[in-house]
């Protein structure tokens, strides 16, 4: 075998130092230098040019310095090469998301849970978008396998709950807001929300629970005041007047309409 001589290996080495490695450029993406990471995956490209490992996070590179067409430019240069690739639909689905078009986002992410559908965040993000869509039953439906994926993530259950809201189901919204609580217990939202779902199937009790619970956190909350006083003019208790009054004298126009036996 004869020997490559000196002058040669010395060449080849001073070109392979011209190319990039998606290593080094993995490296860079970690770190959060993004231009030297897409410098690397660029160098890369030139020579491995249907290496979607590095176009991939190239265009993830492109949206943290918030350059979406370069972005969006390789996650479809993505799909011409594999158009299976789940990642790169959701990518677009989530360029699409942060600029507020939320129903090319949907459409977008739909396809890539086609594609991958173990992948939580694609489950979580396309039903958000269904629930900004107002299509609340598929939110209610992808939050539930969302949940499946990732059982202790609370912020799926909040959404949830909000879904079920919307459709008019208060028994099942005061479940997801629940389990929300069960791992996020300082989220005021759901348990002002959860407050609101016992309230209209008739748990007056537990909902006045909510309401002080978030009242001894936030004694401000003018809509826990209200609710409370709304909870307990139910129930005929007396200091029912003196929340809704202060309530009232802050503001709340639910308040103001329920004084009148007071």
């Amino acid at each position: 075998m004869k020997k490559i001589p000196n002058y040669l290996a010395l060449v080849l080495l001073a070109l392979s130092s011209c190319f990039g490695s998606f290593s080094e450029g993995e490296i860079h993406f970690k770190n959060g230098e993004y231009e030297k990471a897409i410098s690397e995956f660029s160098a890369n490209l030139f020579i491995n040019v249907t290496d979607i490992k590095s176009l991939h996070l190239r265009a993830r590179a492109y949206e943290e310095l918030e350059e979406y067409q370069k972005a969006l430019s390789d996650y479809k240069r993505i799909l011409s090469i594999d158009p299976t690739y789940a990642q790169a639909y959701a990518g677009i689905g989530k360029l699409y998301w942060k600029i507020e078009d939320y129903a090319n986002a949907q459409k977008n992410l739909l396809i890539a849970a086609k594609h991958d559908e173990n992948d939580f965040e694609i489950m979580y993000l396309l039903a958000r978008a269904f629930l900004l869509n107002e299509n609340y039953k598929s939110a209610d439906e992808f939050f539930s396998l969302a949940t499946k994926l990732k059982p202790k993530d609370a912020k799926s259950y909040f959404y949830q709950g909000i879904a079920r809201s919307k459709m008019g189901i208060p028994d099942g919204a005061a479940g997801s807001f629940n389990m929300c609580l069960m791992y996020d217990p300082d989220n005021l939202a759901a348990l002002y929300n959860r407050g609101l779902a016992r309230m209209s199937i008739g748990y007056i009790q537990w909902a006045i629970e909510d309401f002080e619970s978030y009242l001894k956190k936030d004694p401000e909350h003018v809509n826990s005041l209200a609710q409370l006083g709304l909870c307990k003019k139910i129930l005929n208790d007396p200091s029912a007047c003196r929340y809704l009054a202060l309530a009232a004298n802050r503001g709340s126009e639910i308040a103001k309409l329920n004084l009148e036996d007071c």
